[in-house]
């Protein structure tokens, strides 16, 4: 039988910290993923020098207008970062949406199937923007 630790990866937790025992933490499983999809989208490229392709760009954006187009290019930025980077899921949908109460603020939902499962998932995360 395969363990799910086989199937979805383990790596140091992010962001890293130490445990209860006083050693590294690690992450495992979904949430091994979960925080792989973190650990893409807010590197910059060029920011591995060894991978310099790796990661999200997400920080182009940030002095740009929390407008319509500007959410659709983030939309369209992630699920290109996400295709490249994290094969153990399929992208299902991006949604970038501006939040009411911050107008510097687009909210992202990233909705995904877990390759090894067919498990739906979600992960969500604040962008800082420019005001509109």
């Amino acid at each position: 039988m395969i363990d799910a630790t086989d199937m979805y990866g383990r790596g140091i937790s992010f962001p890293p910290r130490v445990g209860s025992d006083g050693r590294v933490a690690w992450s495992k499983n979904e949430q091994n993923i979960r925080e792989s999809i973190r650990i893409i989208l807010l590197t910059e490229q060029n920011e591995r020098l060894r991978l310099p392709d790796f990661g999200g760009g997400l920080g182009q954006f940030l002095f740009e207008p929390n407008t319509v187009a500007t959410r659709h290019l983030i939309q369209t930025q992630i699920n290109k970062a996400l295709q490249q980077w994290e094969p153990r899921i399929k992208v299902q949908s991006v949604n970038v949406d501006p939040v009411d109460q911050d107008p510097q603020t687009a909210l992202v939902t990233i909705s995904y199937q877990l390759v090894a499962t067919q498990t739906t998932e979600q992960v969500s995360l604040n962008i800082t923007l420019a005001t509109a």
